[in-house]
């Protein structure tokens, strides 16, 4: 088992940076991707990045891209999701997961919430 627990929400204003993280514990020699996803009210569930943890290869969400950069920590088994240029409408709750193979993510994470306003 692995468990996820992410960090650094909070409450911003337009244009205003964050970083996100999230630390892993448990088999976490056995994780292949990391990935940040995120959910706003009333809406379902959307991809925002991913990273390998043996690679250096990211992608990203269009509505993310150029803004948002993920990195990972693999001695401290953490990766960070930094948000720059940040919009009204990256309100949501951000989760972070993780993925034992090639199909979906096997791990998730409690979500941090993280608000933007204009």
């Amino acid at each position: 088992q692995v468990q996820l627990v992410e960090s650094g929400g909070g409450l911003v204003q337009a244009g205003d940076s964050l970083r996100l993280s999230c630390a892993a514990s448990g088999r976490t020699v056995s994780l292949v991707t990391m990935g940040w996803f995120r959910q706003a009210p009333g809406k379902e569930r959307e991809f925002v990045g991913k990273i390998r943890r043996t690679e250096s290869s990211t992608y990203y969400a269009d509505s993310v891209k150029g803004r948002f950069t993920i990195s990972r920590d693999n001695g401290k088994n953490t990766v960070h999701l930094q948000m720059n240029s940040l919009k009204p409408e990256d309100t949501a709750v951000y989760y972070c997961a993780a993925a034992i193979g090639s199909g979906g993510y096997d791990f998730w994470g409690q979500g941090t919430q993280v608000t933007v306003s204009s």
